[in-house]
This record gives structure tokens, C-alpha cells and sequence, in this order.
């Protein structure tokens, strides 16, 4: 191009001049570039006019380059345990186990309490929704972690992550009501002796139940919406075994206040007011207790309350510590260690705490083995003899 002619541009190899760099030549202040290497695929660059100032037209180049720049992300990367690449075999192998025994310990509740007509009290119904609830609260998480683990990284598309994320926290916050539906029941049981068949009718009990399952439901709603409406730009990576709710958050280049407060605000309403309800319920069976005149009375019922205490305890505690503390970030490591208790550790402890450890329900276990086992023997021994 000819220097000398003012009606065309000159070409930057890189980056555009400066407009105060051609100030001072004396020919028509014209933009002094025709393309950028920031708009990456050669669209111009906006140009001066008479009734357009030099500034505008830099504001728009900034505003194209910012747009230009901006990339949505389409998947993510579950980083997992990938910190711990020596134990990744023996860590698949633990919570392989756990998984099993999980699933295993709760069908075999929910069976027992369908098969046994003495179990049809409204404990073992919360006991049995319970189980159902842990089977499928583990399987959001557990699966993915062991599919992690197995394949040193895992990708999730950003609709399946949202899923993910709505139900974790739909079944997360159904346990929390369930909960503390049991512990009413049990203060009831123990406190109210005379009055629990009226206070907790077959009716009561299945408004609980219906209660607890369609607040769930509402509840997973408003994070995950408020999630998926976030910008992602880059990095996909999430340092975490499972879309949750700090690390997506770190992630997202748009500001988190809003989103982040809703979601204290939320936790509070949930986890606190259950886990207040559940320890006032465990306070009143506490004294009630204590009046008990036999020592061993005592003791077999403490034994039984305080074991359902330390996993109360230890599933709210680790998901307040997680979710109520706003503006205070852990490190992804703690953030993982505290959410394998929650949705690893609770879920395998709940069946052995609320049913083995029930004289009545092992001994309906028992009643329901030998049942089958007597079927079987029969049918194996009519097959021989038809033979």
C-alpha cells in the first residue's frame, strides 16, 4: 500500500498502533489497523468515522475481543483422587466393597420389612424409604467415583453433570427430612408411649413420608438451576470425585455472590433446622431415659440412641461444614475427604446402625432365611424325586 495515500489503512503484523502513536503525521485520523491477530479470524477492526470518536471505536474493539475470547464449556473433567495415583487400585478396591455392601445391606431391609407382617410399625416403614433413598443417593456419586478411579480421569457432558448435581441434591435433602421424621418417631415411641398409636397413625406416617420425598424434589431445584445458569469458560477440570457445588462454582468466570448466598441460605434452612429437630428429639429420649429404674434398661437403650446419634452426627456435621460457610473456601482435597463421609461412609453405616443391631429385625432376617431356604430344599428335593 502506498504511505502516501491517507484513504487507505495500514496493516499491523501483531497488534494495533496506538492511536495517539499517528496523532502527530497530519492526515485523517484513520484507526491504524485493518486486522488484528486478538480477533483471530481477520474481521476487521472498527473504524473511525466523522461522527464516531477514536475512543469508541477502541471500546468496541475491546467489547469483539472479550466476546471473541469467551468459550463456553460443553463438558467437564472429574479430576477424582488423582493426587493418590499409587492408591488408586486399592482405593477402587475399598469403596468397590462399600458399594456392594451398601446396596447389598439395604435390599436386604427393604426385603425383610416387605416379607415380615411384624414389621409393618411406622419405624420400619421410615427404615425401609430410608433404604430406598440410600441406594440411590450412593449410585449418583459412588459409580462415577469407581469409573474415576478405574480410568485415571472421567469426563462428564454439562447436562449430565447438572443432573448429577440435582440429584444428589434432591436425595441429600429427602434424607435430611427423613431423618428427622425418625427421630420424631422415636421420641414419640419413647416419650408418648400412650398416645404413639394416635400421634403416629398409618395416615401420619405416610404424610411424612410423602413430605419428606416431594421437598426433596423442590428442594434440588433451585441450586442446580442457579448452576446451570453460571458462565463457564475454562478451565473444565473439577478437582472433586462429582459435580458439586463449591468446585463448580470455583470454576465459573461469573460472579457467585447471588448463587452462593442463595445456596447458604438454603443449607441453613435444610441441614440446621433438621439437624436441630433431630437433636431436640434425641435430648427428650435422653431424659426419658435416664428415668428408666433399670441399669441395663439404661445401657441397651443408650447403646441403641447413641449409635443413631453418631451417624446423625456424622452425616450433618460433614455436610454443614461443607455447605454452610459462606465466602470460605476449603482445599479440594479436605472438600474431598469430608464427601466421602456423607455419601460413602453414612450410607453404608445407616442399614447396620438402624436394623443389625435390632433384636426384632434379625430375627425376622432369620425367619425369612430359613423361609427360603425351606422353599428351596423342597423344590430341590421334589426335582429328584420326579427324576
Amino acid at each position: 500500500m502506498s504511505p502516501g495515500n491517507p484513504g487507505l489503512v495500514k496493516e499491523e503484523a501483531c497488534f494495533p498502533q496506538h492511536p495517539a502513536s499517528a496523532a502527530g503525521d497530519g492526515r485523517s485520523q484513520i484507526s491504524p489497523y485493518k486486522h488484528s491477530s486478538y480477533l483471530g479470524k481477520g474481521n476487521l477492526a472498527p473504524q473511525t468515522s466523522g461522527h464516531r470518536s477514536e475512543g469508541q471505536a477502541w471500546g468496541q474493539l475491546g467489547h469483539e475481543m472479550e466476546h471473541q475470547n469467551l468459550s463456553k464449556v460443553t463438558e467437564f473433567q472429574l479430576l477424582g483422587f488423582q493426587n493418590l495415583l499409587e492408591w488408586q487400585s486399592l482405593l477402587f478396591a475399598i469403596f468397590l466393597c462399600f458399594y456392594l455392601l451398601t446396596i447389598t445391606g439395604n435390599m436386604v431391609i427393604i426385603a425383610v420389612v416387605s416379607e415380615d407382617p411384624r414389621l409393618r410399625s411406622p419405624m420400619y416403614t421410615f427404615l425401609q424409604h430410608l433404604s430406598f433413598l440410600e441406594i440411590w443417593y450412593t449410585s449418583t456419586t459412588v459409580p462415577l467415583l469407581l469409573a474415576n478411579l478405574a480410568s485415571w480421569g472421567h469426563t462428564l457432558s454439562f447436562p449430565a453433570c447438572m443432573a448429577q448435581l440435582y440429584f444428589f441434591v434432591f436425595f441429600g435433602a429427602t434424607e435430611c427430612f427423613l431423618l428427622a421424621a425418625m427421630a420424631y418417631d422415636r421420641y414419640l415411641a419413647i416419650c408418648s408411649p400412650l398416645h404413639y398409636s394416635a400421634l403416629m397413625s398409618p395416615d401420619n406416617c405416610a404424610a411424612l413420608v410423602t413430605v419428606s420425598w416431594v421437598t426433596g424434589v423442590g428442594t434440588g431445584f433451585l441450586p442446580s438451576l442457579m448452576i446451570s445458569k453460571l458462565d463457564f469458560c475454562g478451565p473444565n477440570r473439577i478437582n472433586h470425585f462429582f459435580c458439586d457445588l463449591p468446585p463448580l462454582m470455583q470454576l465459573s468466570c461469573s460472579s457467585v455472590y447471588v448463587t452462593e448466598m442463595a445456596i447458604f441460605v438454603l443449607s441453613i434452612a435444610v441441614l440446621c433446622i433438621c439437624f436441630l429437630l433431630t437433636l431436640m428429639s434425641y435430648v427428650f429420649i435422653v431424659s426419658s431415659i435416664l428415668r428408666i429404674p433399670s441399669t441395663s434398661g439404661r445401657l441397651k437403650t443408650f447403646s441403641t440412641c447413641g449409635s443413631h446419634l453418631a451417624v446423625v452426627t456424622i452425616y450433618y456435621g460433614t455436610m454443614i461444614s461443607m455447605y454452610v460457610r459462606p465466602n470460605a473456601h476449603l482445599s479440594p482435597e479436605t472438600n474431598k475427604v469430608i464427601s466421602v463421609f456423607y455419601t460413602v461412609i453414612t450410607p453404608l453405616l445407616n442399614p447396620v446402625i438402624y436394623s443389625l443391631r435390632n433384636k426384632d429385625f434379625k430375627e425376622a432376617v432369620r425367619k425369612v432365611m430359613r423361609l427360603r431356604c425351606g422353599v428351596y430344599r423342597a423344590k430341590v428335593k421334589g426335582g429328584v424325586l420326579t427324576q
